[in-house]
């Protein structure tokens, strides 16, 4: 990897790291928005930010064209994820949160066996989707009978998860000659417009906190329109599969900072669930090289 690519497979690993702390900070229900308005106002920002990439492309009428499958992207990948990962931080840790999320892997290891990739059965992909689930089933056991967590937050975080792993899956395989920027910019443009009713009949009536609105403009501006610009350039350098593997990445930082920054606890569910998650979706990820 060249020194560009390895800055930038770092800096995703940042800008998608640390998005899980600035939605716990936004949404603090004492003084900060509702999951639906700030579900609005980072796809607000994220497509003011893409649009015009993807005008500079010539690939937004593309994917302007290829609305029906971009708007069912949008609604797994952004509309139905945001929300639930926005509701369940407001119970759970941003930690936890970038720890559930690194499954993905694992979910899109095992629905592209259901579309008929015959290398999932290779067994040191099974091998990391069955370690995987270990780990995942100690986090969610360990953090749900200890109380440290509310097990209806980790299952919204977990479907999350799964509408993530299919949607990219969906929409490279309909739209395979489309700017990822493009579909994003878009994707971004139709859930800002979905959640527009919402935001504007939840918009907070308390005091809002600077540090409030200094974490929409961060999950905006880094964490959605940066990040997802970052990412395709990313990808145009080293490919999109070796590229995605700044999941890992992703989840040290969010565990990291959320315990640094917003002094989460580090419980015993994270420490054992980690790893185990982390190297399950390595393995689950990896296909053979003749494949």
């Amino acid at each position: 990897m060249s020194r560009r690519g390895l800055f930038l497979f770092i800096l995703v690993g940042f800008l998608w790291g640390i998005p899980y702390l600035f939605i716990k900070v936004a949404v603090d229900p004492e003084n900060g928005f509702s999951p639906a308005t700030v579900v609005f106002l980072r796809t607000a920002i994220g497509a003011a930010i893409l649009i015009p990439i993807a005008i500079k492309q010539r690939q937004l009428f593309a994917a302007v064209r290829g609305w029906r499958y971009v708007g069912a992207y949008a609604l797994l990948e952004m509309i139905g994820p945001w929300i639930l990962i926005g509701t369940a931080e407001q119970k759970i840790s941003s930690g936890l949160a970038g720890l559930l999320v690194a499954s993905v892997p694992i979910w899109a290891t095992i629905f592209a066996s259901m579309r008929g990739d015959k290398t999932v059965w290779q067994r040191k992909r099974l091998f990391g989707i069955v370690v995987g689930f270990i780990g995942l089933i100690a986090v969610v056991g360990i953090e749900s009978i200890t109380g440290s967590a509310d097990p209806l937050s980790i299952a919204m975080v977990l479907v999350a998860s799964i509408g993530y792993s299919y949607a990219v899956m969906m929409v490279q395989s309909a739209l395979p000659h489309v700017s990822g920027i493009a579909i994003n910019a878009v994707a971004m443009a139709m859930t800002a417009i979905f959640y527009l009713p919402w935001s504007i009949a939840q918009w907070p009536t308390h005091e809002i906190s600077q540090g409030a609105i200094r974490a929409i403009i961060g999950l905006g501006v880094l964490s959605t329109g940066a990040a997802f610009a970052a990412f395709f350039t990313l990808a145009n350098i080293i490919g999109v599969a070796r590229g995605s593997l700044v999941t890992y990445l992703n989840t040290a930082f969010a565990v990291v900072l959320g315990v640094v920054i917003l002094n989460e606890p580090l419980t015993t569910g994270i420490i054992l669930g980690l790893p185990l998650v982390l190297i399950g979706s390595y393995f689950a990820s990896r296909k053979p090289a003749d494949a």
